[in-house]
């Protein structure tokens, strides 16, 4: 039984099979048909498709290509059209300039005779306005000329003045820093006087005198400063005046003394400064140790041999020289002007003697009275 089963079971195994093979088989071919009849569909909708693109293609580019030959005949009409135009413009250009031409030339004639005439009647006005209008601008070059002179000088004096003031300052510092016990002023804008006085003191504190400073920093020396300086020294009541600058006198090399004033370098007033200053605590020391030992004639005698009266007995004697040489120079000019009136006055009655001759000798007896001055001066005309 059991093999009898199993061989039935076979057999309805292989029928089962067998029919699922078939239906397999049926199926597939079913499905290769559908396929071929959908790719013969496609292939023609897509042949349908194509053409109806192609179509529709070629009847946009042909009606594309018939708007365009349209546009260019009316391009073309329209270029002939500017072009003719253009002709006739340029024909009535011709014409036109032709006419202006002539119209210009007739101008130019009416215009070249009145010109003519104008520059004729003209031409004395304008060379003398050529000739003021030259001397004009002679005048303006003059001015221009000494403008820039003016303007030069006053820039050259401020980089003086300016270059003088930095020195001023570095004078300053210096005397600070050397001496720092000292009391070292600045003299003020406008105010009289030199640029720096350094009152100098002892150890102990004590003002023993004063130096006073002027600062030039210029090309060349003047002697006036050294004047000018000396009544700032006697004004000060200082006992000692320097002047420090860029150009040594021509008969200095080195610093030196100048009618009572040291002349130095920058680069020397240190070192003058520390003797000009051990002298006057030296002398201040002389003159403290004999302060309660003498009388007034003592006190006279000192002042009498000291600097003080020095300086101010040279200041009385160089102003009686000064109004001395003023009131020479005065009678000098004043006699030089009385011999010339002097001389026309004789050139005068010499003329008046010769005409008063003339006269007398035309007239004879009958002489004509031709008083030219008093009757003294009369007298001497005869003479």
């Amino acid at each position: 039984m059991a093999e009898e089963y199993k061989k039935d079971l076979r057999d309805k195994m292989q029928k089962f099979m067998q029919d699922k093979e078939k239906e397999f088989q049926k199926k597939q071919e079913e499905f290769v048909r559908r396929e071929k009849e959908f790719r013969t569909t496609m292939e023609e909708s897509l042949r349908k498709s194509i053409g109806t693109d192609f179509e529709n293609q070629l009847r946009l580019l042909e009606n594309a290509n018939r708007e365009n030959e349209e546009k260019l005949k009316v391009s073309r009409q329209r270029e002939l059209e500017f072009l003719k135009k253009e002709q006739a413009l340029a024909n009535k250009e011709v014409e036109l300039e032709l006419s202006l031409q002539k119209h210009l030339q007739e101008a130019r004639n009416v215009l070249s005779k009145d010109i003519h005439e104008q520059e004729q009647q003209k031409f004395a006005v304008k060379e003398t306005d050529y000739e003021l209008r030259l001397k004009e601008l002679q005048k303006q070059l003059d001015d221009q000329k000494k403008l820039a002179e003016e303007m030069k000088r006053k820039a050259e004096q401020g980089s003086m003045q300016l270059q003088g003031e930095v020195q001023e300052l570095a004078l300053e510092e210096l005397l600070r820093t050397t001496f720092p016990f000292d009391q070292i002023a600045e003299v003020g804008k406008g105010v009289r006087g030199a640029d720096c006085i350094q009152t100098v003191r002892n150890k102990f504190g004590q003002e023993c005198g004063k130096i006073i400073y002027e600062s030039k920093r210029t090309q060349s020396f003047s002697q006036d400063w050294v004047e000018k300086l000396k009544a700032d020294m006697r004004s000060q009541g200082a006992m000692v005046a320097v002047i420090v600058t860029q150009t040594m006198p021509k008969d200095l090399e080195r610093f030196g003394e100048i009618n009572g004033v040291w002349v130095c370098s920058f680069a020397e007033v240190k070192a003058l400064a520390y003797i000009l200053r051990d002298r006057i605590i030296r002398v201040f020391d002389a003159a403290k140790s004999q302060e309660n030992k003498g009388d007034k004639m003592q006190l006279l005698y000192d002042y009498l041999t000291g600097t003080e009266f020095s300086e101010q007995w040279k200041a009385i004697r160089e102003g009686f020289l000064a109004m001395k040489h003023s009131i020479q120079k005065e009678r000098d000019t004043m006699e030089r002007l009385w011999k010339a009136r002097e001389k026309q006055l004789e050139k005068v009655l010499l003329n008046a003697a010769h005409v008063r001759g003339s006269i007398e000798g035309i007239a004879g007896k009958d002489a004509i009275d031709v008083p030219l001055l008093e009757d003294s001066d009369d007298d001497l005309l005869e003479e």
